[in-house]
């Protein structure tokens, strides 16, 4: 897959996320790379990140809504919410279907992530089926 169509298929994942929420963001920042770093994956626990068994798929980094004070946004720089194109390629690439599952898989990624801005856990956020 070329990184332009997944680039896009973020773009469709971000487009979805309901008016409601998309209007909430504040100083955060969407970004796509082809594989975690050896820092991005030390620093990916239950609390922050997507993980498919050993793969990691999304990364949010960041202060979430929940834990921010009266002194948050007085030079902080941007939450970031980190998209891995590898391992969904690897994850999700194989069968007739690859492009759809891994535009899905995306989807379903780029809103957990979104939930862990929001301050929501795993556990909240796999009852809400992401």
């Amino acid at each position: 897959m070329t990184d332009e169509r997944f680039e896009a298929m973020v773009e469709d994942a971000i487009d979805s996320i309901p008016d409601r929420f998309f209007d909430e963001l504040e100083n955060v920042v969407f970004a796509v790379e082809d594989e975690p770093s050896e820092e991005q994956l030390a620093g990916a626990d239950e609390d922050n990140s997507v993980r498919e068994g050993d793969e990691l798929l999304g990364l949010y980094d960041g202060t979430p809504m929940t834990e921010r004070d009266s002194y948050y946004g007085t030079g902080e720089l941007p939450d970031v919410i980190t998209i891995f194109k590898g391992p969904h390629e690897r994850c999700f690439g194989d069968g007739p279907d690859a492009e759809a599952a891994i535009a899905e898989e995306v989807r379903r990624t780029v809103i957990h992530e979104v939930g862990h801005y929001f301050g929501n856990d795993d556990e909240t956020l796999e009852a809400m089926g992401y």
